[in-house]
Parts: structure tokens; sequence; C-alpha cells
């Protein structure tokens, strides 16, 4: 069977679901004739896209701190204190993202990035408190640094706290703003912030190659590219994909939904055996479909049993790296 009837044969849905593929294949392409530049700093920059949507997202709600990224990384042996906040500083200067503040210009959010940021790592003492005491009070304290707002139009995108657990172990808090940095980058944070303690605590200069791009060009080529019939086209599809989307998920729950969102979630973990692993994988195989599809099939599966909707919202993240330069 050819090509052409092999699409023929396909259901609407999915001859759908193709056309949009070898757009997104058409728009990639394009893209590689179009390489992000740098831009000039003197004139208000523009935000990307995601960056827009968590500033609108901050103007509903400020300081809230739903969209917090926070980690706690157990250090053990002697610090140096000194090397470890040179290192963020360091992290801070290359990445123009941390020393970025956003303000309201004409009506419109701009993007303002300051010349220089210091960071200060303040450490607080546990080591006089009773064992339990002491991880109680740092889980605590990790707590609240997460549930500390970030001032968008004037403050830093960055926190870290060092607490002292023993004489040789400690709990370093980093809190970043998602509108700074999202899950690869903030591992890149710590990678690089390591890497520079390294560099530092032995008196040495860093060892990072300077960055050729920085977040602000991206804001600017994304900004320059999708426009037109492009963005168009792109909104078009997720207004039709989320026509009539159902406002709440309809889940039965032990108590009444509170009138203001606490956004206090928990978490379930659980493990799948190696047998599991592969049957589900042969399933994946068997249907066209990668392990990740078939998981969230199972889980709105999961939903819908409880729910009775046919028509289930889930978001996923993703990482969304697709340029060489990013």
């Amino acid at each position: 069977m050819s090509f052409f009837e092999q699409v023929e044969a396909l259901s609407p849905t999915k001859r759908k679901l193709l056309e949009l593929a070898l757009s997104k294949r058409k728009e990639a392409r394009a893209d590689l004739s179009q390489p992000i530049q740098p831009v000039d700093r003197s004139a208000p920059l523009p935000l990307s896209f995601a960056q827009e949507r968590l500033w609108f997202l901050d103007q509903l709600e400020p300081n809230s701190s739903a969209y917090n990224i926070h980690q706690s990384i157990h250090l053990a042996g002697h610090l140096k204190s000194s090397a470890l906040e040179q290192g963020f500083n360091e992290v801070i200067r290359r990445h123009e993202a941390l020393r970025t503040t956003f303000i309201s210009l004409n009506g419109k959010p701009v993007q303002v990035i300051k010349e220089s940021l210091e960071l200060g790592i303040p450490e607080v003492d546990l080591t006089g408190l009773e064992t339990t005491k002491r991880e109680l009070t740092a889980q605590e304290l990790a707590k609240q640094e997460n549930s500390r707002g970030f001032d968008l139009a004037s403050g830093r995108l960055l926190r870290a706290t060092l607490l002292s657990t023993g004489p040789l172990e400690r709990v370093l808090l980093i809190v970043l703003h998602h509108i700074g940095a999202d899950g690869w980058s903030s591992n890149i944070l710590i990678r690089e912030a390591a890497s520079l303690y390294q560099s530092f605590g032995q008196g040495q200069p860093s060892a990072i190659e300077e960055l050729r791009t920085q977040y602000a060009d991206y804001a600017v080529w994304q900004r320059q590219r999708l426009q037109g019939e492009i963005v168009d086209r792109q909104l078009d599809y997720w207004k039709q994909q989320l026509a009539d989307a159902p406002e709440l998920l309809d889940l039965p729950t032990d108590r009444p939904r509170p009138p203001v969102r606490s956004y206090s979630g928990g978490s379930h973990s659980f493990n799948l055996d190696a047998v599991q692993i592969e049957e589900l994988k042969r399933l994946s195989q068997q249907h066209g479909s990668t392990l990740f599809m078939t998981m969230l099939a199972v889980f709105k599966t999961l939903l819908y049993r409880y729910s009775g909707q046919n028509d289930i919202l889930v978001g996923t993240a993703v990482a969304n790296r697709t340029r060489t330069e990013v």
C-alpha cells in the first residue's frame, strides 16, 4: 500500500494528527534557517510566551508560591561557604534569566535585565537541637522557604539557605521562580554551581565556557517567528481541542472543595516490577505508542472511572528543547 493510500485509510482524527505532525516537522526545518542571534539590550525586551503566561498568573495572584521550584541538597564534609556563595553568584552572572525583572510598560510586560545581582546564602545552625527536633525543624524551614513568593517586578528569582545539621552535615535549600528556570535549567544550575565550587574552593578561576545565547535572545527569536499564519494555526488547533472543556474534574472527595485554592497537594509513589514494565512496553509497541502514552492512558482511565467524565484534561511538563543553542 502506498503512502497516499495509507493516508486515505486513516480515520479523520488520525489524519488530523498526521497533518499536525507534518506541519510541525516543516516548521522545525524552517527553524534551522533562522538562528537565534544576540539582541540589543538597551531597549525593553519582550517576554517569551512561557514567561508571559507565568507573569499573567502572577498578576492574578501576586506573590503566590504555586510556581516555585525547590530543591534540598544534602552536603557532607568540610564546606567552604564563601566558595559556595561565590559559585552561585557566578551562575547568576552567567545566566541573565536569573537577574531579570518583569515590569509593565504601556500595558504590556517587558523584561529588564539587571547588570549585576549579588546572592547571599544565610546559614542557620541547627546543631544544638536534638536529632528528631533538628529534622522536623529542617523540614519546616524548607516548607517555609518554598511557601514564600517572589516579587517579579523588583526582586530576585533565586533564593538559597544553608542549614547546618551536624559538624560535617548541611542541607542547601534552593528556591527558584518558574519564570526564571524550569526542571531542565535548574539541574544545569546545580551542576554549574558544583563545578564552580570546586574551582573557587581551590583558588582557581571558572573553567566553564561563556554562553553564546541568553534566554532574552530566545524570547525575541520566538516572538519574531511565532506570528501571523503560524501562530494563528497553532492557536486555532488548541481552541478546537479545548472547546467545551470541563472547568473541573469531578472527583469524589472526602471533604468539600475549599473556596480558595491552597495548592497543598500530596503525592503517592509506587513501584512496578521488571515483568510489569516489559508487559507495558510490549502493549505500547502493539499499539504504536510510547510507554509514556500508555501510562497516560492508564491514568486517564483511572480518572474516568472515579469521575464518570469522558472529557479529561491532564497537563504534563515537557523540556521543549529543540534547538542546539538552548
